[in-house]
Formats: C-alpha cells, sequence, structure tokens
C-alpha cells in the first residue's frame, strides 16, 4: 500500500519510541551512498534493523546497512538512518515519505539529509561539500500526491525555505578549519538508477544546477509538509557525466571518493550537531 495511514505511521514511531527508552531525538540524520562511516561516532547506540520497524521500508542498496541507530553525539540525542530509499529502488514517491514524518512523530526538531553527489558546476571538484540552498525536481509525482494527512501539515504548503536558512549559515560557519572545500548550490533529482547522460548533465547546468543526484529531494519536501528545519548537504563524489572526458561513472568511484573525505567530514558533522 503506498499511502500509510496516520495510525500506521504512530505505530511505526510508537515501536521506535519504546526501543529507545521514550527518548526524544534532537537530531536526525540520514546518511547516503559511502557515507555510513559517521553512524560509528554515535555513543552509547541502540541499533533497529530496518525489517523490525512495523510498517517500515527494507534498505535494497548494498553499501547502505539498513539501520536505524539512536545514541549521541556529544551533548545532542541522535538518531541516525544508515541507508536510505530511493525511487529507483521500487518504491513510490508517496511510500518515500516514511522516513521524515517517523522523525515528526518522535519529536525531533532538526533532520539533516546528507548525500553522495555528481559535480556539474565545473568550479566544483571531488571531495567538495555543497550545502543545498534549493532543488530542481522535474519528475511529476510528489510524496504528498494522494489523500494530504493533516495531522503532518496542509494540502498545498511553502517550500521558500526548506532548506532552512538560519542552518546553512551556522553550517558554514562550522567549516572554518574542517579542511574541506564548502560551497552553496542548487541539487538537481535523477530518478536513477542508470547515472545521467551527457546531454542530461549538460541540460542541468543551462538550468542552474550545481550536482546531481538520485536522493533527497522527497525527504526535504517531506520535511517542509511537516514544517522541520532542515538542512542538506551532497558530498562531491565525482564530477557529472561528460564534464571530464572519457571517464565512466560507478558506485565504486562513489564509495571511494566518500571513503577520502570520511574522517574530516565526519568531525565537522559533530561540529555541526553540536551548535544546533
Amino acid at each position: 500500500m503506498d499511502i500509510m495511514t496516520y495510525e500506521q505511521y504512530k505505530e511505526c514511531a510508537d515501536y521506535v519510541k519504546e526501543r529507545i527508552g521514550g527518548e526524544t531525538p534532537d537530531v536526525a540524520l540520514i546518511l547516503g551512498s559511502g557515507l555510513g562511516d559517521f553512524a560509528s561516532r554515535i555513543k552509547d547506540p541502540v541499533v533497529i534493523d530496518y525489517r523490525e520497524i512495523p510498517h517500515f521500508l527494507v534498505s535494497t542498496v548494498e553499501s547502505h546497512a539498513g539501520k536505524l541507530i539512536f545514541g549521541t553525539v556529544g551533548e545532542k540525542k541522535v538518531l541516525c538512518m544508515a541507508g536510505r530509499f530511493h525511487y529507483y529502488e521500487g518504491y513510490s514517491f508517496q511510500q518515500l515519505a516514511l522516513p521524515v514524518r517517523l522523525f515528526k512523530l518522535l519529536g525531533v526538531k532538526v533532520t539533516i539529509l546528507i548525500n553522495a553527489a555528481g559535480a556539474v558546476n565545473t568550479a566544483y571538484r571531488v571531495g567538495d561539500i555543497m550545502l543545498i540552498k534549493d532543488h530542481i525536481k522535474l519528475t511529476g509525482d510528489s510524496p504528498m500526491g494522494g489523500a494530504n494527512l493533516p495531522e503532518f501539515g496542509p494540502r498545498f504548503f511553502d517550500v521558500t525555505d526548506m532548506y532552512t536558512a538560519s542552518l546553512r549559515k551556522l553550517a558554514l560557519e562550522c567549516a572554518e578549519g574542517s579542511g574541506l572545500t564548502f560551497h552553496e548550490g542548487t541539487y538537481m533529482f535523477f530518478t536513477g538508477p542508470q547515472f545521467e547522460t551527457p546531454a542530461e548533465i549538460r541540460a542541468a547546468r543551462m538550468l542552474g544546477a550545481d550536482a546531481v543526484g538520485m536522493s533527497t529531494v522527497t525527504e526535504a519536501l517531506t520535511a517542509a509538509h511537516c514544517g522541520m528545519p532542515l538542512l542538506a548537504f551532497s558530498v562531491m563524489t565525482n564530477m557529472a557525466a561528460g564534464v571530464l572526458p572519457d571517464v565512466k561513472l560507478s558506485d565504486e568511484e562513489v564509495g571511494e571518493a566518500a571513503g577520502k573525505i570520511a574522517e574530516r567530514f565526519g568531525n565537522y558533522m559533530e561540529k555541526v550537531i553540536e551548535r544546533i
């Protein structure tokens, strides 16, 4: 069933709430391809397999752990999804609303999304970090399609500040001394699982995209519908198709690039979470 009832969402949240001892997370994170190592930084972890949670989805991407992890990062209580869900796995846009709606019911104050992306902007380099300030989604569906659940938000909702400006400002302040190169830019969503064609990348650049990927926008739209503050990062794990001559894209390349900055990016993320 694509569209869950509010009662089913509540069953999902009640189960997780019981497993984490009734605690309320301050921050929730969703980690992308090759970026799951951050989960190892969570102290005193409670680990829940996605398959154990009522009505929850199952991650089918081999590099995604498929675990929900609750614990602490510094003084903050953190809920972390090590492995996300994608449209290309066969899930509908409506099903992809589930994780962030779970966060909302658990009382999460801020959601952080992290993805691996292809750099469209030729000034970007592999290993750079882009703070997402806006996105482009030209696919026709929406995670809020179908019957609206007013318990989460209104039928029609504003997305002007979907990627919360005050959180982006804080994130840039934390970048000093990180050893990482940061940008602010626009992320463009493609459904995948194939990588984009060189022609699609040229079109994306003309439309104003700085990076492309196959995730994040359904989660961001759900956060906006729920009225939840949001911070989103794209890690440039490859130059997009056609940017470099005679270079073929692969999932292995994505994982290798993410691994090279994992330590520095993990240190940076701890600093951001502390400041939120």
